[in-house]
Parts: C-alpha cells; sequence; structure tokens
C-alpha cells in the first residue's frame, strides 16, 4: 500500500526536504512534504514452465530470489521482492514477479533454470518467458509548500527549457529533529509549479520523474519510524520480516553517511543481541548496534564490515565482542548458498571476518 499523500501527519514545523544543486551546493528551496516519493515500482514476470518445486511457495513473499541458469557462462541474477501465486490452473508452469537487480538474462534466452532463495532450493524449470513490465510514464515529484530560494525563483521567472532544467539535484530529507536522515539524488527537470495551499509565497513545484527511483511502498512503515527520530532502544527492527529488516537496513546505511563516527579506543567491549539474528539483515542490524548503539551502522555486507573493522565507524582494534545466543545465528545462517548455489557457512565467514580485524569474540 502507498502511503497517503500527506506523509507528514505530524504538522512538522521546520522543512523536512530541502532540494540542493550538487554542483553548486546552493538549495532550490524546502518544504515539509513530497508527494510521489514512495510508489510501488514496476515488476518483471517471468514464466516457469515444467516447474518441479522442491520448498514451499508461501515462503516466498518479498524475499530475494536467485534464478540460476544450467548454463554457467550466463551466472545467476537476483529478483528482489519476490512473490508467486503459484502454478496456473491444470498447467505445469509457475508465475513468479519481482524486481530484477539489472536488465534479468540475455535476450531471448529461455535455458533450464534452478531457482534459490539464499537458503534453499525453491524448485527448478525446464524453460522460461521474461516478460518485460509495459513502459509507463513515471508519476511527478511534487515538493509542495516549497520555499523557493533566490536561483529557483529567478529560474521560474525566465520559464525557458534550459532555466528549468535543474540536472543532476539531491533531495535531503531531515526527520522531525532535523537532523539529516538520507537523501535521495535525481536528475530532473522542473515541469510545471503553481500557488499551494500551504500558504502565502509558497508554492507546489512539480519535478518529472523519469529518472528518480522512489522508496518503494512496502518500505512506508520503516521509514515513517525513523522520520520520527532514530530509535532509542535495541533491537527496535526485530519484529519486522526479512524486506521490512532490509529497509530499515538500507536506512542506517545510508543514515550514516550523513554523520561523522567517534571511533571508540582500543580494547573496548562490545555485547550483541544475537536473540534476533534470524536473517541477513538482522544480522548486520545487531552488529552495527553492538559497535555503535540503537539505529547504529557497522557494516551491510562482508566487504562493508571489513571497511568497518578498519576504522571510522566507531571501532577502533582491537576489541573484544561478546556474542549472545550466537546459536540463533548459527542455525540460521550457516547453511546458506551463494548466488550460483553453493553452500556457504556466512555465520563462519563473519567470524573469520572479525577476527582478521582484531574483533576477539566469544560466543554464549
Amino acid at each position: 500500500m502507498i502511503p497517503p499523500v500527506h506523509e507528514d501527519e505530524g504538522h512538522v514545523s521546520r522543512p523536512r526536504y530541502t532540494l540542493i544543486d550538487t554542483e553548486h551546493g546552493h538549495a532550490w528551496g524546502n518544504c515539509v512534504e513530497v508527494a510521489g516519493l514512495f510508489a510501488n515500482p514496476q515488476r518483471g514476470t517471468y514464466e516457469l514452465f515444467g516447474w518441479v518445486p522442491s520448498g514451499d511457495l508461501r515462503g516466498w513473499i518479498g524475499s530475494r530470489v536467485w534464478l540460476v541458469p544450467e548454463d554457467e557462462e550466463l551466472g545467476p541474477w537476483l529478483l528482489m521482492d519476490a512473490e508467486s501465486p503459484g502454478r496456473l490452473p491444470k498447467m505445469d508452469s509457475l508465475i513468479l514477479t519481482g524486481l530484477d537487480d539489472y536488465e534479468g538474462p540475455p535476450e531471448g534466452h529461455t535455458g533450464p533454470l534452478r531457482v534459490h532463495d539464499g537458503r534453499r532450493w525453491l524448485g527448478s524449470c525446464r524453460e522460461f518467458t521474461r516478460i518485460l513490465p509495459p513502459g509507463e510514464t513515471a508519476p511527478p515529484l511534487v515538493l509542495r509548500g516549497l520555499t523557493p530560494g533566490e536561483r529557483l525563483r529567478t529560474a521560474l521567472a525566465r520559464g525557458t527549457r534550459r532555466a528549468l532544467d535543474l540536472e543532476e539535484a539531491a533531495l535531503e530529507i531531515r526527520d522531525d529533529r532535523g537532523v539529516p536522515l538520507t537523501e535521495r539524488m535525481l536528475w530532473t527537470r522542473i515541469s510545471a509549479w503553481r500557488p499551494s495551499s500551504y500558504g502565502t509565497d509558497l508554492i507546489d513545484l512539480e519535478l518529472e520523474g523519469r529518472l528518480f527511483t522512489p522508496v518503494p511502498a512496502y518500505a512506508w512503515p520503516v521509514w515513517q519510524r525513523w522520520l520520527a527520530g532514530p530509535p532509542d532502544t535495541l533491537g527496535a527492527w526485530a519484529t519486522f520480516d526479512t524486506r521490512h529488516r532490509g529497509a530499515w537496513l538500507d536506512l542506517v546505511r545510508e543514515r550514516c553517511c550523513q554523520h561523522v563516527h567517534r571511533d571508540r579506543p582500543a580494547g573496548h567491549a562490545y555485547a550483541l543481541d544475537g536473540r534476533h539474528v534470524t536473517d541477513v539483515p538482522g544480522l548486520y542490524l545487531a552488529l552495527g548496534e553492538a559497535v555503535n548503539g540503537p539505529g547504529g551502522y557497522f557494516g551491510g555486507c562482508l566487504d562493508a564490515l571489513n571497511d568497518c573493522l578498519l576504522g571510522s565507524f566507531g571501532y577502533t582494534a582491537p576489541a573484544n565482542l561478546l556474542w549472545r545466543d550466537a546459536e540463533t545465528a548459527r542455525a540460521h545462517l550457516s547453511d546458506t548458498l551463494t548466488p550460483d548455489g553453493r553452500p556457504y557457512d556466512l555465520f563462519a565467514e563473519v567470524l573469520e571476518v572479525l577476527a582478521a580485524g582484531a574483533m576477539h569474540v566469544t560466543l554464549a
């Protein structure tokens, strides 16, 4: 469900959004509401013929699914936020929809596939067809109640195509306290503007949405929580499913880029609450909070974790980590699959990366 147009029902008094000219650093203007920031992205559809299941399809909803062709030269590709209604009536085919992480398989390729979700094989098919989503005009991004800066006023007064082309810009987003949360990059031009019902001298500015990637609508509950301010307790993400934990981790990572971290001295003792480490996002959220407190970041993949261990992310080597309830992570992350389907022990890999970064781990 897409959140309502009026996303700021808390009636924030300070501007939440600022449109920035990234080349020159000046602000085009700021406002408290943006329509079009959240949307349901276009989904691709796959029909898998001769489907032979080896897993429960109900577990697919919102998951990350890897499609692995038998032709090893092609390599696997990721289908994010995958869903399947099951087999078609009286047929041996399966419909699978989701978001391709790139353009997908080569055009015309229809060979055999195997499918897994990173933990288990879900099934295989003898061939497939990829149905591209229909081309649709992207909805505009509308900045409501915008206070225009002087440069924007000048551009609107000229009204020429060149003056209205903003080129590369960033939409900076702050929480209710006015603290930077994240930003969204866009390459856009002004398509319309009009007086705003928000007040005198304010405008509603409409930007072309063709080169803007909206936030997936399902992430709104997570954003709603963060827009109110960062969490002040550990594990505020724990009740979310994997898809929403992924959205939480995205915001944690993006917010980290907006703030400077103060490294603790060497020899510090950290504690990780492992009760909710049942998936990959949960692993990195728990690690982030162990090092940097509620809402903290300390990597979102093995490479990023290694970077964090080098310093400037709240950590100075060497240090000690007490990992409580480590058996939960061992049970959920030891028996995993690489993108191409090879067995992989993520739990062991994380321990090796931590040890290489002089984080001495005690499992409890």
